[in-house]
């Protein structure tokens, strides 16, 4: 089987670690025999009609049997190429942002398969609506935690490989601080209120931040809204205790696991439970075996099946509804 995979938020010199949970995807589905080609473009309005460009050009130098975009607006490139039979898997903001998110809908009537990154974007979160549910044409895709990057370690060790104090107690905030559905302003207001040093991403690169998550007492996810969450699984991977309000995989993947706290922010009854964890000189939580469950090779089983449905169709009718789409991928 070829596909030929789009992306349009691959990584650059100040966001190394964005679009990396597709190229796990690819990579994984490599793994399994999928012979993929992946073509990734930088966001922006100036890209996308040069990328439709070369995607109708790569299209009709090379044969494939189904183009899979990530992202809404990589969606609307590859359908305006000619990409057929065309899946297209939303993460998130492409749903909900307020411009992109009404495009991203549109779009949805013109492709083969509609994919959530998951459950969570089939339904309406934080009052912005999500994708449509259309009847045999709907999946759960996650792309899932690269397991071989991220594993517990010895937290004096991960701080002294940062140059961070070995006596300081940290929490970190796994995310972009600009970017306002990720609410900083609230891990900000946590971490003072605990009295604790606040680390951020943003601009880690992929292979560190297995680091970072280890050095910390805790992880917080304090977002608005999350097309999946991979933050989650990446530190339940590490086995670090995670803070995280109900959103994308967060209530499927924190629940029953010890030392994790998954509810709406309320600061009373966050700092309380940060400070039992802050108080512990090495709090872990036992959530490696969760993270398994959601690796990118585990996802990418999914994907492959995906495909071999979507190639079906085109010498049968198509099922009555999407089987690979209705197990716990997401909430």
């Amino acid at each position: 089987m070829r596909v030929l995979v789009v992306m349009n938020f691959g990584a650059d010199e100040a966001t190394p670690q964005r679009g990396r949970w597709v190229v796990d995807q690819v990579e994984a589905l490599r793994e399994l025999g999928i012979e993929t080609e992946l073509f990734t473009f930088q966001p922006g309005k100036s890209n996308y009609l040069p990328a439709t460009r070369k995607i109708r050009q790569i299209l009709r130098e090379r044969d494939f049997d189904l183009v899979h975009a990530h992202y809404g607006l990589a969606g609307w490139c590859a359908r305006l190429a000619g990409a057929k039979p065309l899946i297209v898997t939303f993460h998130g903001t492409d749903v909900r942002h307020r411009v992109v998110g009404p495009m991203s809908r549109g779009l949805t009537r013109k492709i083969d398969l509609i994919a959530g990154a998951s459950k969570a974007l089939f339904e309406t979160e934080a009052g912005r609506p999500g994708l449509p549910l259309a009847e045999g044409r709907n999946a759960v895709l996650p792309c899932g935690t690269d397991l071989s990057r991220f594993a517990p370690a010895d937290r004096r060790q991960a701080k002294a490989d940062l140059g961070l104090d070995p006596g300081n107690r940290y929490l970190f905030f796994p995310a972009d601080p600009t970017r306002p559905e990720k609410r900083f302003d609230k891990a900000s207001e946590l971490a003072e209120a605990c009295d604790a040093e606040l680390l951020t991403g943003g601009g880690i690169p992929p292979d560190e931040m297995s680091r970072w998550i280890n050095a910390s007492h805790a992880v917080l996810v304090t977002s608005d809204y999350e097309g999946f969450g991979l933050a989650c699984l990446e530190s339940l991977a590490c086995d670090v205790p995670v803070l995280s309000t109900p959103v994308g995989i967060a209530p499927h993947a924190l629940r029953n696991v010890a030392n994790t706290l998954c509810t709406d922010f309320d600061l009373p009854a966050w700092s309380a439970f940060a400070r039992r964890l802050l108080a512990q000189p090495d709090p872990r939580a036992p959530g490696r075996p969760v993270s398994e469950a959601f690796s990118a090779g585990r996802m990418a089983e999914r994907v492959v099946f995906a495909y071999e449905e979507i190639l079906a169709r085109r010498v049968r009718k198509p099922v009555s509804r999407a089987k690979f789409g209705n197990d716990g991928g997401g909430r």
